[in-house]
C-alpha cells in the first residue's frame, strides 16, 4: 500500500507540470479581438523591429512552438501563429526571445545548440534500444542481455532528460529577460494583462522541463520492470 502510495504520488509530481502549462496555455488561449494583431503577425512585427535580417517567421506544421536556429525561423502552432489571444502573443515573443538570443550570438544560447540535439539524439538510442528488445528476446534467449539492453536504454534516456533540463536558464532567458521586457515596455499588453502574459511566459519557459520529467516517468516505468 505504502509502495502503491509513492508511486501515485511521483506519478502526480512528474505530471503536473505538463499539467500545468496545458492548463495555462488554454487558461489564457481566449480570442481577444482588441488585441491589434495574431501571434505571427508580432513576431513578424518583432524581427523587423529589432532588425533580424535573414529571420523568418512560419506556420508549424506538425511541431509546436519552437525557434530554428538552422533555418533562422519562428515556428508557431496554428492557434498561435492565427490567434488573437494573450496565449499567441506571449508564446510568439518568447520564440522571438531565442531569435534574438542566436542574432547576437549570445552564450546562453549555446545551451540549446551544444545540449538539445544530445538530449533528442540520447532519447533516440533509448526508444531504438528498446525497440530491438524484444527482436534480441527472440534471437537470443538470454535473460541477462536482455537486461543490459533496457539498462543501457535507461542511461540513454537519463542522459537526455538531464540534457532538456540544462537548457532550463536559456528558456527563462528569452521569457523574462527578452519576451516580457519587449511585451511590456512596447505597451504591447495593457497593465492588466501582464499577470497572465507572465504566467504563460513561465509555461513556455517550463516546456523543456516538463518534456524530462516526461522521460524520467519512462525511466521509471522501466525501473519497476527491473525490479519484478
Amino acid at each position: 500500500m505504502l509502495f502503491f502510495a509513492i508511486t501515485l504520488l511521483l506519478l502526480i509530481l512528474i505530471y503536473l507540470p505538463s499539467l500545468w502549462i496545458r492548463w495555462i496555455m488554454k487558461k489564457h488561449g481566449d480570442q481577444l479581438q482588441d488585441l491589434p494583431g495574431t501571434g505571427g503577425e508580432l513576431a513578424m512585427h518583432l524581427i523587423k523591429r529589432f532588425e533580424l535580417e535573414g529571420y523568418i517567421v512560419e506556420q508549424a506544421d506538425n511541431m509546436g512552438d519552437h525557434f530554428s536556429p538552422e533555418d533562422k525561423a519562428v515556428r508557431l502552432s496554428q492557434a498561435n501563429y492565427n490567434g488573437k489571444s494573450l496565449t499567441a502573443i506571449a508564446v510568439a515573443a518568447h520564440e522571438v526571445g531565442h531569435a534574438i538570443q542566436h542574432f547576437k550570438g549570445e552564450k546562453i544560447f549555446e545551451l540549446r545548440k551544444k545540449y538539445i540535439p544530445m538530449a533528442i539524439m540520447f532519447q533516440k538510442l533509448g526508444v531504438i534500444s528498446l525497440a530491438l528488445l524484444p527482436f534480441i528476446a527472440v534471437l537470443l534467449k538470454v535473460p541477462s542481455l536482455m537486461i543490459l539492453v533496457i539498462v543501457i536504454s535507461l542511461v540513454f534516456q537519463f542522459i537526455g532528460a538531464l540534457a532538456y533540463l540544462i537548457v532550463l536558464p536559456e528558456e527563462w532567458d528569452a521569457s523574462f529577460n527578452k519576451a516580457l521586457p519587449i511585451l511590456i515596455e512596447g505597451e504591447y499588453i495593457e497593465s492588466q494583462q501582464q499577470q497572465a502574459v507572465r504566467e504563460v511566459l513561465k509555461a513556455a519557459a517550463l516546456t523543456y522541463f516538463a518534456a524530462a520529467l516526461a522521460s524520467m516517468l519512462n525511466i521509471g516505468r522501466w525501473l519497476l520492470i527491473l525490479r519484478r
